[in-house]
């Protein structure tokens, strides 16, 4: 009964990480999707070479970008920063720090 209990807890994590990480896919894509097709218009409308050097026209990929970079810190960033191998080498730092303080 209990492995079914862990197992149904260790399912539902793992299909929560699934579509986290499927969600940040799609925002990327549409993003992609989206400054492309703004870019396509903008160097139509107003020709390549303006289109390319006037500044106001990148607003939408830089600001969207930092939500784009917040959302994947939010699915990527916790284990890639404090991932099992962070943990590990603080639990040792820790115990070393304990094991002289023992000793002093």
């Amino acid at each position: 009964m209990e492995t079914d209990y862990k197992k149904s807890i260790s399912y539902k994590a793992a299909h929560k990480r699934v579509k986290d990480i499927k969600g940040f896919y799609v925002h990327l894509a549409v993003y992609l999707f989206v400054n492309t097709a703004i870019f396509i218009m903008v160097t139509r409308d107003e020709g390549f070479l303006s289109g390319l050097t006037n500044i106001s026209n990148y607003s939408t990929v830089f600001f969207w970008g930092i939500g784009l970079m917040a959302h994947w810190a939010s699915v990527f960033g916790p284990n890639f920063i404090f991932g099992k191998k962070w943990e590990e080498r603080k639990i040792k730092e820790i115990m070393e720090k304990d094991k002289k303080k023992l000793w002093k």
